[in-house]
């Protein structure tokens, strides 16, 4: 069991540490439901998740994502972003 006073490499970290996030959209700005590897993650820099999406845009769009916006916490940075030329 991980304790919470332990040190940030031994346990899971929290939306603090990793306060970056994008919201995948379709065409009408709607949440997309995306295959697991995508759902969910969080990044500790902006760097980080826009390194992240400049990956993964195609793979977003094969799973029906049209565009992304960028978060940090919940304060919209910017976007929507389309993932189409």
């Amino acid at each position: 069991m991980i304790l919470p006073d332990q040190p940030a490499t031994f346990r899971q970290p929290s939306a603090a540490d990793r306060p970056w996030w994008w919201r995948l959209e379709d065409a009408a700005g709607q949440e997309v439901e995306v295959p697991d590897e995508y759902a969910g993650l969080r990044f500790p820099t902006q760097s980080e998740a826009e390194s992240w999406v400049g990956e993964v845009f195609a793979d977003l769009a094969g799973a029906g994502v049209d565009a992304v916006t960028l978060f940090e916490m919940e304060r919209r940075v910017y976007g929507p972003m389309s993932l189409h030329p």
